[in-house]
Formats: structure tokens, sequence, C-alpha cells
């Protein structure tokens, strides 16, 4: 595994993102982790003078499901070689009337309705409990929206996002549940990835784009994977000028709460952690456990 600083800054989204004009010195960085291979190799390279990383979530050719994504092996990854701020695009499902198709929100809060996934790095010999309430980093989320706004994108800031477990798409009767929670969205991968990301102290916010209403709206055709698939494909070009306005935006120091979300939230006493554990999650911990 290298330590060696490569990006501060990662985009985790479909294979469509990895490829994006304007990037210049482009490299290929595979890490092994202790929580076996990232979802693809990770690609490096400078985009609007900043240095980014770029990770395909699902693998180059859309081989990993919601629920195997290697979800630990990704943030371990990205956490390696320096990242510190990851920005996460998805295709999300629409549960109220006025966040339309195509339309960008920025979510602010998570509904967890995952149970098959792995969702700490911290699962033996060390118990920890980081602070969830805010799951998204609301400086990056910020820093988004006004890009967004710049492009006269039709953007929401703010909702709440249901992670389901998937990979089937819900129930009529649990899509008009959710709407009964008060949530707004609905998607399959913003967790284990939001947890992850704030263990390993990384700033981490999500554009969701919608491509359906779900199966709750009465009048709309319900979700196909057609449908799924040609509204993902016609944001792809925003995100590209989207992210090409966010990425310089997000430079400098850091002081928010996740830079150092883990500082009072390792209860194990350090010399009751053993020596192996330390080595295996140093970029984790290294700045706690050394």
């Amino acid at each position: 595994m290298s330590t060696t600083q490569k990006a501060k800054i990662a985009v985790i989204g479909g294979s469509g993102l990895y490829d994006m004009d304007g990037m210049t010195g482009v490299e290929t960085v595979n890490v092994d982790t202790p929580f076996g291979k990232p979802s693809d190799s990770i690609v490096v390279g400078e985009l609007e003078g900043v240095k980014v990383a770029f990770l395909p979530r699902h693998g180059k050719d859309h081989r990993f499901n919601p629920t195997h994504i290697p979800t630990r092996a990704n943030i371990y990854a990205l956490k390696s070689i320096g990242v510190e701020r990851i920005i996460s695009v998805s295709a999300v499902g629409s549960l109220k009337e006025e966040f339309a198709p195509l339309d960008l929100v920025i979510p602010s809060q998570l509904i967890d309705r995952t149970r098959l996934r792995e969702s700490t790095f911290f699962d033996t010999d060390v118990v920890v409990h980081v602070a969830m309430a805010d799951p998204f980093c609301a400086h990056a989320s910020q820093v988004v929206h006004q890009a967004a706004q710049k492009l006269d994108i039709n953007v929401h800031l703010g909702g709440t996002m249901v992670v389901m477990e998937g990979p089937a798409f819900s129930t009529r009767a649990e899509s008009f549940m959710y709407r009964s929670w008060g949530a707004d969205i609905i998607g399959m991968t913003a967790l284990p990835e939001a947890k992850l990301a704030r263990e390993a102290e990384m700033c981490y916010a999500t554009l969701a784009w919608i491509t359906d209403y779900d199966c709750w709206h009465q009048t709309s055709e319900s979700v196909t994977v057609e449908m799924v698939i040609a509204n993902l494909l016609k944001n792809v070009a925003t995100s590209k000028a989207l992210l090409k306005e966010v990425i310089p935006a997000l430079g400098g120091a850091r002081d928010c709460p996740c830079e150092s979300a883990l500082r009072d939230a390792i209860i194990t006493q350090k010399d009751q952690i053993p020596e192996e554990l330390k080595k295996k999650l140093a970029p984790v911990t290294e700045r706690y456990l050394s």
C-alpha cells in the first residue's frame, strides 16, 4: 500500500465520471487494503489545477451491486492516498412531488435501511462511536450548492435520503411508508459510505441526481431500470460541468467537525488495543493511536 500523497479530493461515482475532459497528468493507482481490493483502480489527475482522484463505485464494468460494493476498501484506499474530501455522485428516486426527475438534491440527512453491509472499520478489539447527527459535511455541501446555482441547475439544498438495501427497487407500500416518515429521496449507496468517511475523518457530500418518482407516484410510470439509466445518462454531462466548478472551490484547510471526528470517539484505552490492529488501521487512526 502506498501512502504517498496523491490527491486531497476524491469523486466516487459511476464509470462515466473517471474520464473527464480536461484532466491532465492522469495516472492509475492500485491500492491493496486490509479490507480487500477497492471497486476498481483509482484514477488520479489534475482538473482545473487541482489534484483529484476518481473511483467508480460499482467498478468500471458495473459489476458490484449496492450490497456488495467493497466500501470499506474504497474509503480506506482513498484515505491512504491522502484524500480529505469526498464528493459522491449517485442516482436516487424522489419521494416528494416538488423534487422532480433530473433535479439535483444535496441531502443533509440519512435514514439507514441497509442490513447486510459492513459499516465500520472498528469491528473487533476496539470500540469507536463517531457522531453522525449530521452525516454530510455542511461546508462541502454548501460549496456544491453554490456551484450548482452558478450553473443554473435546478438544485435542492438539504433533505433526507433513505438508503435501502436493494438491489430490487421499493415495493409500493415501502415507498408510501418512507414518504410518511418525511423522507425526500431514496437511494442505495450513500451508506455505509457516509459512516465510513466520518470514521476516516473525511468530509463527505453527495450529488443526488433524481432519476424517477420511485413507485408512489400515481400519475407517473413506476420506476424501471430503463428509466433510471436514461435519466442517469442525461445527468453525466451536467455532473462533469458541476465537478469542474466544485473541485477548485474545495481546497484549503478544513475547520469542520469531520476533520476531528475520532478525537473523542475511541472508547477503548490505547494500551488495550492490539499493535497489529493499530498497524492495520494506521491510515485512519494513526494520529490518535501511534
